[in-house]
C-alpha cells in the first residue's frame, strides 16, 4: 500500500470513527476470550450490526456465513476470530459484483462525459457535484457544472459557491428557469469548448414524483441531442445519517430513473455507516462514492476493502 493510499485509509477511518467505535469496538468486547462461536457471540454480533444499521438481512446473512464457517475452523485467538468476521463481510461485499469505480485520473469512454446527479433535497446532492468536480479537475480534466436544480431559490448561490471551492465553471439561469434549457446550454458548452465532464445538479423533490420524474426525462431527452448517449451516468445521492431510510429512498428512485451508482454522504456524521453494506447488498445498484467529511476533499472512491478494513481493522 503506497503513501497515498495510506492517508486515503488513515482519512476513511477518521470519517467512519462513529461506526469504528459502534462496530469494531463491540465486537472486540463480543469477542474478548473467545475461542469459538456460541450461541452469546452470535447474539452479540448481530446486536451490533444491527445497531450500525447494516439491515436486518444483511446482518442474518453475515450470521449465517460466520456461524457455518465456525463448523470447520477452530481459532486459537479472538483476534484470529475477529477476522474471520471482517472476512466474511467482505465476502458479502465482493459477492455483490459491484467493483469500486475506476480512479479519476483514467481516460473516460466518451467526451464530454455527462454524470446527472439526482437525489432528495438535504442529502448533500450539491457538495457532492462539487467534490465530484474537485477530483476529476485535479486529475486534470476540464469540468463545467450545469445547474439544474432551478426550483429551490438558493440552490444556484449555493452551487456557485461550492463551483468556486472547487475551481470549475457553473452555467446556469437561475431559480424558475427550464432545468431542460441549462443542461442543453452546459452540453452545448461542452461540445463547442472540448469539456471533459459535465456534472448535473437536479432538483430533489421527491415527494412530487411525477414531476419530477417528468423533469428529470426532459433533461435526459435534452442532453441527448448533443451527445446521443448521455447522461453516461445517473448518480443518487443518499444521506448516510438516514439509515434504512436511504434504502427505501434508493428503491423509489430506481423506480423510475436508471440510476448507475450511488453516492453515500455524511458518514462522518453518523454511528450507522453501517448502511453502506446494507445497501452494497440489498440493492442493485453499486455504491460507488462516499463521503466522510465536509471538506471539498472528502469524498472517496468507494472500494469495499479499504471500507471492511476502515470499520473493522486494527488501529
Amino acid at each position: 500500500m503506497g503513501f497515498f493510499d495510506k492517508l486515503g485509509l488513515t482519512r476513511l477511518k477518521e470519517g467512519l470513527s462513529k461506526t469504528r467505535e459502534t462496530l469494531r469496538d463491540k465486537l472486540t468486547f463480543a469477542s474478548k476470550g473467545k475461542t469459538e462461536v456460541d450461541d452469546e457471540f452470535l447474539e452479540e454480533l448481530e446486536n451490533l450490526l444491527v445497531a450500525a444499521d447494516v439491515g436486518v438481512e444483511t446482518t442474518l446473512d453475515i450470521v449465517d456465513a460466520v456461524t457455518e464457517r465456525s463448523k470447520t475452523e477452530t481459532y486459537r485467538s479472538e483476534d484470529e476470530l475477529n477476522e474471520m468476521v471482517m472476512d466474511e463481510i467482505r465476502k458479502l461485499l465482493t459477492e455483490s459484483g459491484h467493483e469500486h469505480p475506476v480512479d479519476f485520473n483514467v481516460p473516460l469512454p466518451a467526451k464530454p462525459w455527462v454524470i446527472m446527479i439526482v437525489g432528495v433535497n438535504g442529502a448533500g446532492k450539491t457538495t457532492s457535484v462539487a467534490k465530484l468536480a474537485r477530483n476529476y479537475e485535479q486529475a486534470g480534466k476540464k469540468v463545467v457544472i450545469a445547474a439544474a436544480d432551478t426550483f429551490r431559490a438558493a440552490a444556484y448561490e449555493q452551487l456557485r459557491i461550492w463551483a468556486d471551492r472547487a475551481g470549475v465553471p457553473i452555467i446556469g439561469q437561475g431559480q424558475g428557469a427550464d432545468p431542460a434549457s441549462v443542461v442543453f446550454d452546459s452540453v452545448s458548452s461542452a461540445v463547442s469548448k472540448g469539456y471533459d465532464v459535465v456534472l448535473v445538479d437536479t432538483a430533489g423533490r421527491l415527494h412530487n414524483k411525477s414531476h419530477l420524474m417528468e423533469e428529470l426525462a426532459k433533461i435526459m431527452r435534452v442532453a441527448k441531442k448533443k451527445v446521443p448517449e448521455a447522461p453516461h451516468e445517473v448518480l443518487l445521492v443518499l444521506d448516510g445519517t438516514t439509515g434504512q431510510n436511504a434504502v427505501l429512498q434508493a428503491r423509489e428512485f430506481t423506480k423510475f430513473v436508471n440510476v448507475t451508482g450511488l453516492v453515500v454522504t455524511k458518514l462522518d456524521g453518523t454511528s450507522k455507516g453501517g448502511i453502506v453494506l446494507s445497501i452494497s447488498r440489498e440493492l442493485n445498484v453499486p455504491v460507488k462514492y462516499i463521503g466522510v467529511g465536509e471538506k471539498i476533499d472528502d469524498l472517496q472512491m468507494f472500494d469495499r476493502s479499504q471500507f471492511v478494513e476502515a470499520l473493522l481493522g486494527k488501529e
